[in-house]
């Protein structure tokens, strides 16, 4: 009860709130504009947190993180295009519900099978946090090399169809991190000379290019849609209760699968929606329906994208390895005010873990709350101009990049990035694997510099039980990802012959 009182005093304060009830808005219309998704609106805000308190600027981007995908869900339901990525899966069956007049019934549905799941991942996690807090302190510089090493894997091979991209990209990733002056020898690596090259390349200019910069490329390339809105009007708060009550077996089965994927670097919102709509489609009573608005597939979809943030924060405080590239910039926010995630944060500031947990139940409340009263205004917000919303973007994410450390060489090494960025999205390859190299590459240089100092023999490295579970399961994954694709090729090579 004492911890629980201490992080309610944390975040009892008006800058806090502040932070909470601005983040989360603007988590919300971020989301209800296609084309822009919380990447790069915490992109752009993450500068400006460096000068508030820890609380303060993890609060505002937990704000944006938890509540984009609740403002997704609107135009993926009326206009058949979703506001983030991970609300892609929501249009199968919104957009149908929206075509046959049902828009504001899908609308409801999606708002309360996110709330639902927001709700069902904090509160499960605020359970396990004290089995959490016990298991930490087991994690050295071993362990959380492995994981990391495990995490990056992760993230690799769950890019389906992209493996090698993704890897190679990763690596790149990884190699950025590595320039600079060496922190121990304190010898230049890759600086080729360039003075400007001696203090590395900031995590926070490359963010700011791949992410921002580049989207607003895309916002100038694309056409402006004409769009034709539905008129929905105010959803019924008890009808939404009781419509919501009928399929809370699929919500809370989906809100499970969020939970599960969450905690696993790398897997995250996609694997546990598809897993989610998979499992309500093979229960359905009506699964023909699926994909033509059925309510069950909006449901399931919700529930399992908003149960994750709350669970992604688990290997991101506990272990300081960010599952994909929204808790990577989140990591940003700790190192920049020397607050160290790992298995000491959650041993000696628990309070801290368990603030920002009340803060994630009480963004939830606050978009229900704001999304009751204004989707009609939000809708409107979806006809803004691509190229205004580009420019806009463009601006904001070039002030913030100069402001880091009034330096017109971090503007030019975001604008390149920008526009590698720009040529990634437009091959359709994933950027999210840099950030994380950046991120789990220092991670992992870090920790097995220290970890080789105590070793003599690889197998001291992995002869403690979590190191030597880590291992096998790092060796499982790149085994079966090499299965399926020797599988695939073969298959592949059969079909040839038969033809």
């Amino acid at each position: 009860m004492e911890l629980l009182f201490s992080s309610i005093e944390l975040i009892a304060r008006w800058d806090v709130m502040a932070a909470l009830l601005i983040g989360s808005i603007g988590g919300v219309i971020v989301g209800g504009l296609p084309g822009v998704g919380a990447a790069v609106a915490i992109a752009i805000v993450l500068p400006v947190t460096f000068s508030l308190e820890p609380i303060v600027g993890l609060t505002a981007l937990l704000g944006i993180y938890g509540s984009s995908m609740f403002g997704g869900a609107i135009p993926a339901i009326l206009v058949n295009t979703p506001g983030t990525p991970v609300n892609a899966l929501t249009t199968y069956d919104g957009y149908p519900m929206t075509l046959r007049g049902e828009g504001r019934r899908a609308l409801s549905l999606a708002y309360s099978a996110s709330f639902y799941g927001a709700m069902f991942s904090i509160v499960a996690l605020m359970f396990l946090a004290p089995v959490l807090a016990s298991i930490a302190p087991m994690f050295g510089s071993r362990e959380i090399f492995l994981a990391a090493l495990l995490g990056i894997t992760l993230v690799i091979i769950t890019h389906r169809g992209q493996v090698l991209a993704a890897a190679m990209l990763a690596f790149i990733g990884i190699f950025l991190q590595t320039i600079g002056i060496e922190p121990s020898a304190y010898t230049q690596r890759f600086t080729f000379g360039l003075g400007w090259l001696q203090s590395g390349i900031n995590l926070i200019v490359v963010v700011l290019g791949l992410f921002a910069v580049s989207q607003a490329l895309v916002l100038f390339m694309d056409k402006d849609k004409a769009i034709k809105l539905p008129n929905v009007g105010r959803p019924k708060f008890l009808d939404q209760i009781r419509d919501f009550w009928v399929y809370r077996r699929v919500a809370s089965v989906g809100s499970a699968f969020g939970v599960i994927c969450g905690m696993i670097p790398g897997v995250g919102e996609f694997m546990s929606q598809f897993m989610s709509y998979a499992y309500a489609q093979r229960t359905s009573k009506t699964p023909e329906l699926f994909g033509k608005g059925n309510p069950e597939g909006i449901v399931a979809s919700e529930a399992a994208n908003n149960s994750v943030p709350a669970a992604a924060m688990i290997p991101l405080l506990a272990l300081g390895i960010p599952g994909e590239e929204l808790t990577a910039m989140m990591l940003a926010v700790f190192y920049v005010h020397n607050v160290v995630p790992g298995p000491q944060l959650f041993a000696n500031q628990m309070d801290f873990v368990l603030a920002l947990y009340l803060c994630l139940l009480l963004l939830n409340i606050i978009v229900v709350v704001f999304l009751f009263f204004s989707t009609s205004t939000l809708m409107k917000a979806m006809t803004i101009p691509n190229r205004f919303l580009g420019m806009m973007i463009l601006t904001f994410s070039l002030i913030g990049v100069y402001s880091l450390r009034n330096s017109l060489t971090d503007v030019a090494i975001a604008s390149g990035f920008g526009v590698f960025g720009f040529m990634l999205k437009r091959l359709d390859y994933p950027t999210s694997p840099i950030i994380l190299g950046i991120v789990l590459g220092k991670l992992m240089e870090d920790k097995l510099r220290t970890a080789m100092a105590r070793v003599t023999t690889p197998w001291e490295f992995i002869d403690r039980p979590i190191a030597f579970i880590l291992f096998v399961m790092i060796v499982i994954a790149v085994v079966f990802q090499t299965w399926t694709v020797v599988r695939a090729r073969n298959a592949g090579k059969k079909e040839i012959s038969d033809a």
